[in-house]
């Protein structure tokens, strides 16, 4: 079944038994198609969508729910957002994350969470290294890019370039602050 050609193992795919054969073709063809539909299942999913679906970022999306911004980031865009993950949330001092998914803190929680938006898609190759970016919150954030990687003020990005149909999401390890007015 195998067969050495330079030192490489080879299927010799003609020796297999024509019941063989189909199954590994049927095998084959669910591979090709599972992989195709999700990636046009990422592409065609808005940002809100993406994060639902990733386990990493449930904190995100119930930040997002409670500050009201599901419909925005459900919107046309296109957007850039800098994800937290639920480690970088969970690194917040304690009782911090409780507080600010409080009603009363709503205006906090949307400070924070619209300084992790640019209203416009920038993907990583676009990125400067000493760029600024202006976020939906008015704030700027700072990018940091060398050869270990990008960062957005301190955070690091671990996640790059994750295409939504409204723009595009970049995974971080922190949640980043605005600067106190």
């Amino acid at each position: 079944m195998f067969k050495q050609i330079d030192g490489i193992p080879v299927v010799i795919l003609y020796q297999l038994k024509r019941t063989t054969m189909k199954k590994l073709l049927t095998i084959l063809t669910f591979v090709v198609i599972a992989i195709g539909n999700n990636t046009v299942k990422a592409q065609d999913s808005d940002i809100v969508s993406l994060a639902v679906e990733n386990d990493n970022l449930t904190t995100l999306v119930a930040a997002i729910k409670a500050a009201g911004l599901v419909e925005t980031l459900q919107g046309d865009g296109p957007f850039t957002v800098f994800a937290p993950t639920n480690e970088a949330f969970a690194a917040l001092p304690e009782g911090t994350l409780e507080s600010l998914l409080k009603p009363e803190n709503k205006d906090q929680l949307v400070a924070i969470l619209t300084y992790h938006v640019v209203g416009a898609e920038v993907q990583s190759a676009d990125l400067k290294d000493g760029q600024n970016a202006a976020t939906v919150n008015g704030a700027n954030v700072t990018v940091d890019k060398s050869k270990k990687g990008v960062k957005i003020n301190d955070a690091s990005v671990i996640a790059a370039d994750v295409q939504a149909s409204n723009g595009v999401v970049h995974v971080i390890d922190k949640v980043i602050l605005p600067p106190k007015k």
